[in-house]
């Protein structure tokens, strides 16, 4: 009974348009008070300020500021510059472009909607006039930006390891480096599915724009390239060379990479206004301030799971169905896909953690695993109709219907499939690199 109470009105609320935080909250306080009186709400504040002023946590606004700051100061388009001068000539160039410049300002921001946002605007219009059709233009960008919460740093990885560390502890480094290798592969995948789709032609040719293709690739134009490039091509080896070489923590790496952005945007590259600080900053809080509500209310949400017995009881009726890694990791898979299309990662992990990760770790999946395998799948939630939020920002910038997309999203969906099942089912993608680095 309180499960069906719990998840039906959460389900409800969110089917009838309530956002996904308001819809947690009031899911929750409902369970709460039909259990133990209205008198029990008074635990409400002790429950969602802890989760808020978790140390770990802190990493969240840090990481966010820096991929403002990135916006702010060109070193999105210097990114893109760089791989279009290496690889626009080529056949396929301009779609490898797109997924690098989206992997590397993964590896800056932490965000997939923020990847999108930064290079959309610039790839987008680009890979329409190479005879990319639109809404498959839109929609590659789209799906290359779900990457961000998969490549280091990942906002997704904090969060599940501060959720996860009720079951089990796993370190953030570890959670980092091991999303490198899925990202790689979600990147190759993204790029074979670019490779196989119609382009616009004229004559039997495809229709480039030959007007503004790419510059001849010289030794002069790479190192100008290269060198203006430089300076956010250093930002993810500062912050995982130092989390790596033990010289800071995840949250102090956040704090590092948004100083050092600063210092770049204001005295190397010189695109950033000091009257422009306060708006980076103002926009930096209003994401942090939403994503924190999130957090404060998905915490109360977990917290009835744990308290009432729900995970505990789920759990078990799984296990007592069977016991097979195979179809419980299948099952698991299911319920992230769907569950990834209709709501955020950080809403996800506390709603489903408390519930997969006891059943997955009986099974003998390890936590690494579990953390990249969950965050791949709600990484694909990012670009999954109805509710995928990279969808409707890239939407927004190429200025594409909503549905058009859903057509064109297709051919990247089954490509992240096909690499989801292989992270899910072959732990060594995983764990082969955090293991071979040592780090634990």
């Amino acid at each position: 009974m309180i499960e069906l109470l719990l998840f039906g009105v959460f389900f409800v609320l969110l089917f009838i348009g309530v956002p996904v935080a308001f819809s947690l909250g009031i899911a929750a306080a409902l369970v709460l008070v039909v259990t133990d009186g209205i008198q029990v709400l008074g635990i409400v504040p002790s429950v969602m300020y802890p989760s808020l002023s978790s140390s770990t946590l802190l990493a969240i606004p840090f990481f966010i500021l820096a991929g403002v700051i990135m916006q702010y100061t060109g070193i999105s388009q210097r990114l893109v510059d760089l791989a279009y001068l290496v690889f626009g000539r080529l056949t396929h160039g301009l779609a490898a472009v797109t997924i690098l410049a989206a992997f590397f300002f993964s590896a800056i921001s932490g965000s997939g909607p923020a990847t999108v946002a930064a290079i959309g605007a610039i790839l987008i219009p680009a890979l329409n006039k190479n005879g990319y059709r639109p809404h498959h233009s839109a929609s590659l960008v789209a799906a290359s930006g779900s990457m961000g919460i998969v490549v280091p740093p990942s906002i997704a990885f904090i969060v599940f390891a501060v959720v996860a560390a009720e079951y089990q502890k796993v370190s953030i480094s570890r959670l980092f480096i091991a999303g490198v290798v899925p990202g790689i592969m979600l990147a190759v995948a993204f790029f074979i599915a670019a490779i196989l789709l119609p382009r616009t032609r004229k004559n039997g040719r495809i229709a480039l724009d030959t007007e503004n293709s790419a510059p001849e690739l010289t030794f002069a134009n790479f190192g100008k390239a290269f060198t203006k490039a430089l300076p956010g091509l250093m930002i993810p080896v500062i912050i995982l060379g130092g989390i790596y070489g033990g010289v800071f923590t995840p949250t102090e790496a956040g704090a590092v990479a948004s100083v050092y952005a600063l210092l770049v945007g204001v005295l190397i590259y010189r695109d950033l206004k000091i009257r422009e600080i306060p708006q980076l900053f103002l926009e930096a809080g209003i994401s942090t301030a939403s994503i924190m509500f999130i957090v404060g209310v998905a915490s109360l949400f977990s917290y009835v799971i744990t308290v009432e017995g729900v995970a505990q009881r789920i759990s078990d009726a799984v296990l007592s169905v069977t016991d097979s890694r195979i179809l419980i990791l299948l099952l698991a898979t299911i319920i992230l896909l769907i569950v990834g299309a209709f709501i955020d990662a950080i809403s996800a992990f506390y709603l489903f953690v408390p519930i997969l990760v006891p059943t997955l770790i009986a099974v003998g999946v390890d936590i690494t695993t579990i953390g990249v395998f969950m965050t791949v799948n709600l990484a694909i939630g990012l670009f999954t109709p109805p509710v995928g939020l990279n969808l409707y920002v890239a939407a927004g910038i190429g200025k594409e219907k909503l549905e058009n997309l859903v057509k064109g999203i297709l051919p990247f969906l089954f490509a992240a499939f096909v690499t989801l099942l292989l992270i899910t089912y072959f732990p060594v993608f995983s764990n082969w690199l955090p293991d071979l680095l040592g780090v634990k």
